[in-house]
């Protein structure tokens, strides 16, 4: 079952549409309606792609980076979403905190009403 906060597996697409490499992306928010489709974010280990106004840098001396199963410092890159059926999700492999998944929520909403 897939919830809000899990950091799970997906084929992230490319801007030009050709299909992505398997990569970990963030899951945000549950779209509204009858299908099973989620708003998602990539996660990268480019920390260079760092967007200070919609990104988010996990570390490992933060608490909840051992449970997001990432194995090296990562970008949470809000300014990289997708929405995407539940079926294409390749697996979970961990989670993030309630309160990054809020700061991170909070910061896309101050982003759009800008």
């Amino acid at each position: 079952m897939i919830q809000e906060g899990d950091v799970v597996l997906f084929r992230f697409p490319q801007t030009d549409l050709q299909e992505g490499k398997l990569r970990p992306a963030l899951v945000i928010k549950r779209v509204p309606g009858e299908y099973e489709d989620w708003l998602i974010c990539m996660i990268s280990s480019r920390i260079s792609q760092y967007n200070e106004k919609l990104d988010e840098i996990i570390t490992p001396d933060v608490k909840d980076f051992q449970d997001s199963g990432l194995k090296t410092e990562s970008v949470i890159r809000a300014s990289r979403l997708a929405v995407v059926e539940k079926e294409i999700i390749v697996g979970k492999i961990g989670n993030i905190s309630p309160e990054r998944l809020r700061r991170i929520k909070e910061k896309l909403v101050k982003w759009i009403m800008e």
